[in-house]
C-alpha cells in the first residue's frame, strides 16, 4: 500500500474492531517496571503497579511477563487511525481550525461502564483488528500529509494512551524533532516518573476527570480519584496546556455539589484559565438503563464554573451551534471563536489576545 492509499483509509476508517491478530512479529520491553524473584515483574507505569509472573498480562492487558521481562503487547500496532478535527478531542485552546493525526491501539488500565470505545478499550492487542504502522511511519505520514490536510499534530487517544506509553514516547519524541506537536487525550492514570518523562515531548493534554468523588471511581471505572489529581497538577506545573472534560452521567456524577467541588479544586490548584468541557452522556455499554444527560444539566454545570469564576467552560455533546461551544473573552465578554460542532467558522483572535480589548487568551494559537 503507497501513501496515498494510507491516507484514503485512515480518512474514511471508522474504528477498527474484529478478531483478527496483529501481524507484527516484534514487541517492546516496558520503560517502566522492576524485576522480581522467581521471574515476577512489577509494572510501575500505572498506579494499578501490577505484580505479574511468567506469562500473565496486566489489568491493562497490554502489558505482559515473557521469561521474568515485562514487554508492551501494543506497540507498532494501532487499532484505530483516524485524522480529526482537533476539536474532537476536545482540546478548544490548541491550534483551532486545524486537524490531528490520530492514533490508539487495544487496551486500557480503566473499566469504565460508560466507555465509548469499549470494543477496543476491553480488549487486548491480540483480539482486535490492527495496522502495521511504526512511530518512523507515523511521523512521515504526518510530514507528507500535513500541509494538504492541515495537520498539525499527533493525538494518542481513544483508548488510554498509558497503556502504549512506550509507542506514544517514542512516536512522539520522533514527531517533536521536526516540529510536529503532540497530544494526550487521557484518564489521567500514570504514574509520576513516566509522566515526568512524556510531558518532556508533550504539546497539548485534554484528561477526563471523571469523578470528583473516590466511591464512584472505584465503582464505575476500577481507579482512584488522587492519582488523577496528581497527573492534573503534574501536567500543569511542566508548562503543558492543559484542558479538563468532566462527563456529566445522570444519577452517577450530576450532583452540583460534587461539580462544586470540583471546580473549586481545579480553580485553586490549576488556576481560572484552564478550560473546562461538561459532555453529555448517552446510554452506552453497561450504562444502557440511563438516560441521556439534559441539556439544561450542562447548561447549568456551565453556569456554575463560570460563576465561580472560570474563564473559560464549555459543553460537549449537545446541538451543533450551542452558544456554549464559544470562547468569549472573560473581560469583556465578545465571542472570540464561534463553532459548529467540531467546525471553527470563526477566530477573531489576533496574536492570541481579544481583538476588542487586548485580553491574552490562555491556549496554544500560532
Amino acid at each position: 500500500m503507497d501513501r496515498r492509499d494510507f491516507l484514503k483509509l485512515i480518512i474514511s476508517a471508522t474504528i477498527l474492531t474484529g478478531t483478527g491478530v496483529s501481524t507484527r512479529k516484534d514487541i517492546k520491553e516496558a520503560y517502566f517496571y522492576e524485576k522480581l524473584d522467581n521471574k515476577k515483574v512489577r509494572c510501575t507505569n500505572c498506579p494499578h503497579e501490577c505484580v505479574l509472573g511468567p506469562g500473565e498480562t496486566g489489568f491493562c492487558r497490554a502489558r505482559k511477563n515473557i521469561d521474568g521481562k515485562l514487554y508492551s503487547l501494543a506497540y507498532g500496532n494501532p487499532c484505530a487511525v483516524h485524522i480529526d478535527p482537533i476539536e474532537k478531542k476536545p482540546l478548544f485552546h490548541f491550534l483551532p481550525g486545524t486537524t490531528a493525526f490520530s492514533i490508539a491501539t487495544a487496551g486500557c488500565n480503566f473499566r469504565c461502564k460508560f466507555c465509548q470505545n469499549y470494543q477496543i478499550s476491553q480488549k487486548s492487542p491480540d483480539e482486535t483488528f490492527n495496522q502495521e504502522l511504526s512511530p518512523e511511519d507515523i511521523v512521515q505520514n504526518v510530514l507528507y500529509y500535513r500541509g494538504k490536510h492541515n495537520i498539525s499534530s499527533i493525538a494518542y487517544t481513544y483508548t488510554e494512551p498509558g497503556i502504549f506509553y512506550e509507542y506514544m514516547i517514542d512516536t512522539s519524541e520522533k514527531a517533536k524533532k521536526y516540529g510536529i506537536k503532540n497530544i494526550y487525550h487521557s484518564n489521567g492514570y500514570l504514574n509520576e516518573k513516566p509522566l515526568l518523562r512524556l510531558t518532556k515531548y508533550l504539546d497539548g493534554a485534554n484528561i477526563d476527570l471523571k469523578f470528583f468523588n473516590e466511591k464512584t471511581y472505584q465503582d464505575m471505572s476500577m481507579g482512584h480519584l488522587e492519582p488523577v489529581l496528581e497527573t492534573l497538577k503534574t501536567l500543569h506545573r511542566q508548562g503543558v496546556h492543559l484542558e479538563i472534560t468532566n462527563l456529566v452521567i445522570p444519577q452517577v456524577n450530576d450532583n452540583f455539589d460534587e461539580i462544586k467541588r470540583m471546580v473549586k479544586w481545579i480553580k485553586s490548584n490549576l488556576g481560572r484559565d484552564i478550560p473546562i468541557h461538561f459532555s453529555r452522556f448517552f446510554p452506552t455499554y453497561k450504562l444502557t438503563n440511563l438516560p441521556p444527560t439534559p441539556v439544561s444539566t450542562v447548561e447549568r454545570a456551565r453556569a456554575l464554573a463560570l460563576n465561580m469564576g472560570m474563564h473559560y467552560v464549555y459543553i460537549g455533546n449537545v446541538p451543533a451551534g450551542h452558544p456554549g461551544e464559544n470562547t468569549y473573552c472573560p473581560k469583556c465578554k465578545r465571542t472570540l471563536i464561534r463553532r459548529l460542532g467540531f467546525m471553527v467558522v470563526e477566530n477573531n483572535l489576533v496574536d492570541g489576545k481579544c481583538p476588542y480589548c487586548g485580553t491574552p487568551i490562555e491556549g496554544v494559537w500560532g
